[in-house]
């Protein structure tokens, strides 16, 4: 799931003047999976960062807020989880849906995601007990807590799966959606990946590189990846890569001016193929120096070039 980003905006009141809007990130998500540090990356932004603000107090906090104008920025990121008393996903709906109404309020709720494994792995790691594991195994509460807040995840604007990321990419991602400039360009990522190891949960736009010479067959090559020059040279030979690549990139210069013309403040492009390694990485070099070079603002990840 993407999220739109809004923009920040006013909305009239009863004497023809204008209230000012608020921008509200709500944070939800699993134990474990960057709630914490999603928070901090929107604060870095901007944004007043409340941690574990009752769900009950959102729209009290609010108030003062839409009723002020001073002219500063309002962008407020708060952090919910089931921590809270009488927390649940009916009782976060019934929060959502009142804030959702409102027309001086722009909300976007963001869930953070990861898989099983990964957070029992961070929770061991760490030496945390999980919250709702107090007294049994790590897994036991993860998979309750995914229980719990399922329907919360099946609503959310903004999915994101921090499985594979880094805390700097974490940083990066929830960065680039939620800036608050008045006319941000558009960031965009381009993410290399696998498709043995899955398609990439937070990607827009998903592009199929498997046709291009595979340079796993060339012993010599076999080790390396699509960043070393040997293998760039032999997947550029091929007759197919450099079409596939103008019309990608023209595709996009194309594109991106329209989703940010929609709201858009971030966008993810992955490339993939068999092992992620070789082709994939060299396209997702090459497409992110072209789109670089006609003034994009673009970051590149190689999700999987050193897996085997």
């Amino acid at each position: 799931m993407t999220v739109t980003a809004q923009q920040q905006k006013n909305s009239p009141t009863p004497d023809g003047g204008t209230r000012p809007r608020v921008r509200l990130a709500l944070i939800t998500g699993l134990s474990g999976a960057g709630r914490t540090l999603s928070l901090k990356a929107l604060e870095d932004v901007g944004y007043e960062a409340i941690d574990n603000l009752p769900l009950t107090l959102i729209g009290r906090l609010l108030y003062p807020l839409t009723q002020q104008d001073d002219g500063g920025a309002r962008a407020i990121a708060i952090a919910v989880d089931f921590r809270q008393r009488n927390f649940s996903a009916k009782a976060f709906d019934q929060a959502t849906a009142l804030l959702a109404a409102r027309d001086d309020v722009d909300m976007t709720v963001i869930f953070l995601d990861c898989d099983n494994d990964v957070l029992a792995r961070r929770f061991t790691e760490t030496r945390r007990r999980h919250p709702l594991g107090e007294d049994r195994p790590v897994m036991d509460g993860i998979t309750r807590e995914r229980q719990l807040l399922a329907p919360i995840k099946d609503r959310a604007d903004l999915l994101i799966d921090t499985s594979n990321l880094t805390v700097g990419e974490l940083r990066a991602l929830v960065g680039g959606h939620f800036r608050l400039s008045d006319a941000p360009n558009l960031a965009v990522s381009v993410l290399s990946f696998s498709y043995r190891q899955g398609l990439p949960r937070e990607a827009d736009l998903v592009f199929d590189v498997r046709f291009l010479a595979n340079p796993h067959y060339v012993d010599e090559l076999r080790p390396l990846t699509g960043q070393d020059p040997g293998v760039g040279a032999y997947v550029a030979a091929d007759p197919a890569g450099e079409p596939f690549l103008a019309s990608l990139s023209q595709m996009l210069e194309t594109l991106l001016p329209l989703y940010q013309r929609e709201g858009k403040s971030y966008l993810t492009v992955a490339i993939g193929c068999t092992g992620g390694r070789h082709r994939s990485v060299f396209s997702a070099e090459e497409l992110t120096r072209r789109l670089t070079a006609a003034g994009h603002e673009v970051q590149v990840r190689h999700r999987d070039a050193d897996k085997q």
